[in-house]
């Protein structure tokens, strides 16, 4: 493009280097953090429950009632919705690096102290929890946007989708790491400490010193975000945001000479020549923004809604699956350790047999097949297998090994596919200026998908029977009608597909317009209409 600046021109062409590698691993240690924090929690439900509400006449072990339930899993959620607008809107206009380690020294700090909640009641213990996770939340909030719009400003056209999936298949990573912490810390509690099942004695099924094991795996959530504090300080801000944000072309141009290690020319000149053309002026409630990419914004944030509410409720409640389908034992047969043993482990089979390589075959075949076709893809995929898990119902009751695959393939589909595209595609498809804002809106529609997945499917999944209901729940629709629900949504999903554009192979100056004369200005709204 004529208009391109020699420095966005030089990210644009630039081979795979290490300055690549080192930008995906400090971005994606942010997502190994963010999912860590944010899945653990599932890990560990069951085992508050038993050391909080603990009653010597219930049969069954003590569980955390409906509404302590819901907050526990969804304060987060509703701290990472605000962070991601508020850091989102932060990052746009005080920059990209200078937001990056305040998001990440707020995850430490409320790692560590979520894991210090203390208080004489349960409700002053789980109220201290929530308070630290709501801001735990808001700090992972801001990782969303700035991770994603870092990367893409600094990688190169032709493999920019892998180099942003691969910040986002950290996250998978995370999750697996969840699994084997826990794995550990019961296993050595489990052993160190023995008790009954909660059948046989249950005063003594939960020993005192089951309280350390929530609060280590929680707080070990801070140690990956602590060790690239520094790196993330040291990272330049992205030439991007200095020349096309601040306009500060020699900034640009000096920092990316570093980070390429070639000779690069300010262009001032060309810089205050593009800030003073039409295309770089409109805001984001303006006209033109919603003639530009208002149809844009509706699909990306529709498609990241759609998506959580499948992901999240399937997610977050996979111990209550198992249970439902016999793959974990009844809570009375167990002691409270060998419990959180056993979800560990159920939760680390998934993630390693359908998380994980998920993730990675999007970052394998995003730059060959498109973000459109693999987002289209997935959504298919996931309704099909919600409906066949939910159909015949029954049948998998008693084949467990066949739900197992079924499950797994649900999730490997939403990581080979919507989950990974939803976060890609807004760092691409908006101009600098509002990158981070959009990508934050975005974000928090898919949290928002969230908490609708994980408290709907909460009350939804429980039984249809009165006696088969958790103690302080109402009846509800049971799992199957759930997860026909979850199969209507995802095909929902496909249909909001259609509004998201395909950015691949194309400079993301040439994909949002930005650098376009004014004569060229219609060809840069044509080029950027829907697939």
């Amino acid at each position: 493009m004529a208009n391109q600046l020699g420095v966005l021109n030089a990210l644009d062409a630039a081979k795979t280097q290490w300055y690549h590698f080192t930008a995906i691993v400090i971005a994606g240690m942010g997502f190994f953090t963010d999912a860590y924090d944010l899945f653990s929690i599932s890990l560990i439900t069951k085992l508050l429950g038993r050391i909080y509400y603990f009653d010597p006449l219930s049969p069954k072990p003590g569980t955390l009632p409906p509404r302590i339930a819901a907050a526990v899993n969804g304060v987060a959620f509703c701290g990472t919705l605000t962070g991601q607008l508020f850091f989102g809107w932060l990052g746009d206009k005080l920059g990209r690096k200078r937001v990056y380690g305040l998001t990440l020294m707020l995850m430490v700090i409320c790692s560590i102290a979520s894991g210090l909640s203390f208080g004489k009641s349960p409700q002053g213990v789980m109220a201290t929890l929530c308070f630290f996770r709501f801001w735990l939340g808001f700090g992972i909030g801001g990782d969303y946007p700035l991770s994603a719009t870092i990367m893409s400003e600094y990688a190169n056209k032709k493999t920019r989708g892998a180099f942003i999936a691969a910040v986002f298949a950290m996250q998978g990573f995370g999750i697996l790491t969840g699994g084997i912490v826990a794995l550990i810390v019961s296993a050595a509690f489990d052993h160190a400490y023995k008790a009954h099942p909660y059948f046989r004695d249950r005063e003594h099924s939960t020993v005192p010193q089951a309280d350390y094991i929530w609060r280590i795996i929680l707080m070990f959530g801070a140690i990956p975000a602590l060790l690239t504090y520094y790196w993330r300080m040291k990272m330049p801000e992205t030439a991007r945001y200095t020349a096309l944000v601040a306009r500060n072309a020699k900034q640009a141009a000096a920092d990316m000479s570093k980070v390429l290690q070639v000779d690069l020319n300010s262009e001032q000149e060309k810089v205050d020549k593009i800030g003073t053309e039409p295309s770089n002026s409109f805001g984001l409630f303006s006209k033109e923004f919603a003639k530009r990419h208002g149809l844009h914004l509706l699909g990306t944030t529709s498609t990241w809604f759609l998506l959580d509410i499948a992901f999240y409720s399937s997610n977050l409640f996979q111990k209550d699956i198992f249970s439902a389908i016999g793959w974990l034992p009844k809570a009375e047969t167990m002691s409270a350790t060998h419990e959180v043993y056993r979800v560990a482990k159920a939760q680390t089979l998934i993630a390693l047999c359908g998380t994980v390589p998920g993730y990675w075959f999007t970052v394998a075949f995003i730059d060959h097949i498109g973000r459109f076709a693999i987002q289209l893809m997935g959504f298919f995929f996931m309704s099909v297998f919600m409906f066949a898990l939910a159909i015949p119902y029954q049948h998998w009751k008693t084949h467990n090994a066949g739900f197992l695959i079924m499950y797994s393939l649900t999730f490997f589909f939403a990581n080979f596919g919507p989950n990974a595209t939803t976060f890609v595609v807004p760092a691409e498809i908006f101009p600098a200026r509002l990158r981070s804002t959009c990508h934050g809106i975005s974000a928090a529609a898919g949290k928002a998908g969230a908490i609708v997945g994980s408290f709907g499917f909460l009350y939804a999944a429980q039984s249809t029977h009165e006696d088969k209901v958790d103690k302080g729940y109402h009846t509800g629709i049971g799992v199957k009608n759930a997860l026909l629900v979850l199969g209507a949504v995802n095909c929902l999903g496909m249909l909001f597909t259609l509004l998201v554009p395909e950015p691949r192979g194309r400079s993301l100056e040439e994909i949002t317009g930005e650098n376009e004369e004014e004569k060229g200005q219609q060809q840069a709204s044509v080029g950027n209409v829907p697939v």
